[in-house]
């Protein structure tokens, strides 16, 4: 990997290409000078990944790139998971990071590339960050564990896992997918994932000692902002406590409380200090997290709580999704834009999972049916956890939708549980049923170091306030026998490796413990739903009956599409895919295509033998004849009209209807035309009949 710097973009805070094999990324970053009020941090990570790189033109109407795909989006937020927890609390400086894919050679990914780069242009840059990390993939083929792997290689891996992490071992991202690797394994490939990108770390930590710039500062909190803190604590402190130890409050009613303690505070605080606002609420909610996570080191308790093909409702807590599962034609499959298919390594796929997060699922109104950046990513995660348990080679597409109806905590771990259960009540085969399952952690950190962890506690089953108020979201999917999916995001600057195997071991054991409750329910592909299964089968087609079979432009195939529903696409040159949504339209189906193919009896034509045809069409570069009412007319070329060049045939005098002699020759092995000729029935010519005739002619 080459990182170079200094010579392209300069009026940014920072400038960075990297290179790894013929794939490279320019990376910048620029950060705003005035801070802003958000309580969130303020940064936008943007990948965009140009057709230029891999040698296209852009195939929409404009040719230009338009929106986002969802490839690029996930590889956004792979990037800012890696890099937002290196930020310090206090950062409230507008923070774009723009990632741009100059080159991809199909062989090594961007995705990795553009973290490391981001890690680069963020140490050498003025932005206060306390990075650099660095991350590798990892990919285990063989029983042997491959770093960086390129796109041929992962293709026979059965582990998939980018791992981000700081110089000092400390774990910040984890994203993968994986064919049921085993524990053990798992474990292994984090370890030396983790050892491997220390040299990534050095490398750019001795670019920043050459030509790093000076950090700018962030200026320390007022003496009147902690005043403001001390009335908050002073007014609020107890009455949070009251709530969080309530344990008859729900999701909504504790929310709610919190809220009306809010507006309660704000009246208070800002009648004697009216420029307080904006501090009150930003001490209020600081003073929420810090008693919230200190209660659960003290009590050490936390507040516990047919039209489709198939379906399913999962329930876990106060979190409800809504699966259903949809079959239909392999060529419903997502075919992927031409630049996702070169830097991802995917053509199509056969099973795709659609996540849906509408906002009545946390009590809120807003807009439905919106796919943002959330639920592209957790839908992907929850595909990644099911993708290793679809059969390969199904004969269908299948949907998986996931409606979230109501959410406390990690509705993608739900939607894995949830459609593992459509997917069984659909019947499609899967080679286990699969669960997810959410691990949480709350640290408590030393008075003298902020970063040093004194004492944690792992959470099994994360609710939506764990998640928010908590330090790290590691979400893990997979079967009894090993894992399909993780995914890693930490709040702090990294967590040590035995936490990650903590986690690990807990997500074993809880998810193992939600997929025997599911086998009480279905464990088994169902069988008795065949009246509303599809159905799909293959048909041969001899070359010849291609035409009487498609009809002119496809118009038969059109025809049986609106009369029964069934869709007919071509394999190859004699076989053709027939699928109907069930049985009833198949045969249907059939019995329109056989009268189509046995309509008339065809006559037996005897290669070589003489035939009277008779002309029903005068083109420009022959004539088309019938040889029998029963045969598509046949095209006569004009080299096969008469011994002399000709080019047209109104040269011969030929006229619509006249009758002709011709001779059969089979038929193209090809495309199964007919062949017939003339000429071959006519006297070969002298040299000086050819020369008068010629002349003559002229």
């Amino acid at each position: 990997m080459i990182l170079t710097a200094g010579k392209y973009a300069r009026f940014a805070s920072g400038s960075i290409i990297a290179k790894f094999g013929n794939t490279s990324v320019m990376t910048t970053a620029v950060k705003k000078d005035v801070p802003t009020d958000s309580n969130v941090l303020p940064l936008i990570v943007d990948y965009r990944q140009k057709a230029a790189a891999t040698g296209r033109i852009p195939t929409n109407y404009f040719r230009k790139e338009l929106g986002y795909t969802d490839h690029e989006i996930l590889t956004s937020r792979l990037i800012d998971r890696s890099i937002r927890p290196m930020f310090d609390e206090g950062y409230c400086y507008e923070t774009q990071i723009v990632c741009n894919l100059l080159a991809a050679d199909g062989v090594n990914d961007p995705d990795v590339l553009s973290i490391n780069a981001t890690s680069a242009v963020l140490s050498i840059s003025d932005i206060p960050w306390n990075g650099p990390v660095a991350a590798v993939r990892i990919a285990m083929i063989d029983n042997e564990y491959v770093i960086n792997p390129s796109r041929r290689e992962l293709q026979y891996s059965i582990l998939n896992l980018i791992v981000t992490c700081t110089s000092k071992n400390l774990i910040v991202m984890i994203e993968g997918s994986a064919n049921d690797i085993l524990e053990q394994d798992l474990r292994k490939a984090v370890r030396l994932a983790a050892k491997d990108c220390q040299s990534i770390i050095n490398s750019i930590m001795d670019l920043q000692k050459r030509i790093g710039k000076s950090k700018a500062e962030i200026p320390k909190k007022a003496e009147s902002t902690r005043c403001i803190a001390d009335l908050v604590r002073e007014f609020s402190e107890q009455e949070i406590c009251s709530i969080f130890t309530c344990y008859n409050h729900d999701k909504i009613s504790r929310d709610n409380a919190i809220s009306d303690l809010r507006t309660r505070m704000l009246d208070k605080i800002v009648a004697d200090n009216p420029d307080a606002t904006a501090d009150a609420q930003k001490s209020f909610a600081r003073l929420v997290k810090d008693t919230f996570r200190s209660l659960i080191f003290k009590t050490n308790k936390r507040k516990i709580l047919e039209s489709h093909h198939g379906s399913a409702f999962f329930q876990r807590g106060q979190t409800q999704v809504l699966c259903t599962v949809t079959l239909d034609s392999i060529e419903s499959s997502i075919k992927m834009d031409t630049v996702s298919m070169i830097a991802s390594g995917l053509k199509d796929k056969n099973f795709f999972l659609h996540y849906e997060f509408p906002p009545y699922a946390t009590n809120e109104i807003g807009r439905v049916n919106t796919s943002g950046r959330r639920e592209v990513g957790h839908g992907a995660l929850a595909e990644k956890g099911l993708r290793a348990v679809i059969p390969k080679n199904y004969p269908f597409a299948i949907r998986l939708t996931s409606q979230v109806l109501e959410s406390n905590g990690s509705s993608s771990m739900a939607s894995v549980c949830g459609g593992s259960m459509a997917l069984l009540d659909a019947g499609v085969p899967i080679s286990s049923p699969a669960a997810g399952i959410a691990i949480g952690l709350v640290c408590k950190f030393s008075d003298n170091d902020s970063k040093q962890i004194q004492d944690y506690k792992i959470l099994t089953d994360i609710l939506g306030i764990e998640d928010y108020m908590g330090d790290m979201d590691f979400k893990i999917a997979g079967t009894k026998k090993g894992f399909t999916a993780l995914q890693l995001d930490v709040k702090i600057p990294g967590i040590p490796l035995k936490v990650v195997m903590e986690g690990i071991n807990s997500a074993t054991q809880a998810k193992n413990k939600i997929i025997g409750i599911m086998n009480g329910v279905i464990s088994h592909p169902r069988q008795n739903k065949d009246h509303n299964k599809p159905v799909v089968e293959n048909i041969e087609v001899p070359i010849y009956k291609r035409t009487k079979f498609l009809g002119l432009g496809g118009s038969n195939l059109k025809k049986i599409f609106i009369q029964t529903g069934v869709h007919i696409h071509s394999q190859d040159d004699n076989m053709y895919s027939i699928f109907a949504p069930n049985q009833d339209a198949m045969n249907e189906a059939k019995e329109i295509i056989d009268q189509l193919l046995t309509k008339e009896a065809e006559p037996t034509l005897t290669f070589g033998d003489i035939y009277t045809a008779k002309v029903v069409e005068i083109r420009d570069f022959g004539v088309m004849i019938s040889l029998h009412p029963s045969l598509s007319p046949t095209l006569l070329p004009n080299s096969q009209l008469d011994r002399r060049k000709i080019h047209h045939p109104s040269a011969l005098g030929l006229e619509i209807g006249q009758e002709i002699q011709v001779k059969y020759f089979g038929r193209d092995p090809v495309n199964g035309q007919i062949r017939v000729s003339r000429k071959v029935l006519q006297e070969p010519m002298t040299q000086v009949e050819d020369y008068i005739s010629t002349t003559q002619k002229a």
